[in-house]
């Protein structure tokens, strides 16, 4: 299967303003890149790449006065595979989980493990099995938030989510993973595309998607507390802690958002072709 992605996003700046972007995608999936993968930025503005501490790529520039506009457009190979459900998969105990697993049961800024572990332990203390401790967290917090875009709010911690009962996706994973932590699961938040592909279409403006992974049985697995349900065609552009890790822009000054476009789209080869943009592969 092949996806289109991609973004037209611009900024409103009003100075010289050093920022950030981690709008790549995530080196796991760059083998999958079919066509070219590369941040355009208007009036030339140059931009180097790093990896932070997560293993994500970040890009760094420093934006003139007026309005910056990001862009790329790129397509994908995908499996076509929805989210892997393994039932019998295992939670490990804390002293056998690697060394780079241990940072995921803390807690961090959005991921306030110390006022949901009580709630946690009476919740889920008595489930066995990693995945079925998982999964019932998901069951939880699917029903227990109320989605909503209206309901976004940058600033909104896990325990504000659970008391408040609303949220977006970015509120779902938090949630989630700060309750996994708190039953000593090793839980990671992620952020990248996810399309319309194999469900039906949802009639909102695209936006970019956060869901979150946990360490069992000696791996990762992806989970998705505001959908709760495998979906096909995740695209990973960044992991960390909590969307604090991970945030698509940080501005180190006055930067005022001006348009927000994203695509993620299922696409043939009769399509990639009639837009030019499929190479040989």
């Amino acid at each position: 299967m092949k996806i289109r992605a991609g973004y037209d996003i611009a900024f409103q700046c009003y100075q010289d303003t050093p920022m950030v972007l981690l709008l790549s995608v995530h080196p796991s999936r760059q083998p999958d890149l079919l066509t070219e993968h590369r941040i355009r930025l208007s009036n030339g503005i140059a931009s180097n790449d790093y990896l932070d501490a997560f293993g994500n790529i970040c890009t760094r520039l420093v934006a003139p006065p007026g309005l910056l506009e990001i862009r790329n457009d790129f397509i994908i190979r995908d499996s076509g595979q929805p989210d892997a459900v393994v039932p019998d998969a295992q939670q490990w105990d804390v002293s056998a989980l690697p060394d780079e697993a241990l940072m995921y049961l803390l807690g961090s800024r959005y991921c306030d493990t110390e006022k949901l572990s009580d709630l946690a332990w009476s919740l889920f203390g008595g489930i066995n099995g990693g995945w079925q401790r998982v999964q019932a967290i998901c069951d939880y917090v699917h029903s227990h938030v109320e989605f909503g875009y209206h309901h976004a709010r940058s600033d909104r911690t896990a325990s504000e989510g659970h008391a408040e009962r609303i949220g977006v996706c970015r509120d779902f994973a938090h949630l989630a993973v700060t309750l996994c932590r708190c039953m000593n699961i090793p839980a990671r938040y992620c952020t990248g595309y996810l399309g319309d592909i194999g469900v039906p279409k949802d009639p909102a403006p695209m936006d970019f998607s956060a869901w979150f992974e946990v360490f069992l049985d000696g791996r990762w697995f992806a989970f998705d507390a505001r959908h709760n349900h495998p979906r096909i065609g995740r695209i990973v552009m960044a992991r960390g802690r909590d969307a604090a890790d991970v945030a698509i822009s940080t501005a180190f000054g006055p930067a005022s958002l001006a348009r927000f476009t994203v695509v993620t789209d299922e696409v043939t080869d009769a399509d990639c072709e009639k837009r030019g943009l499929l190479e040989a592969a």
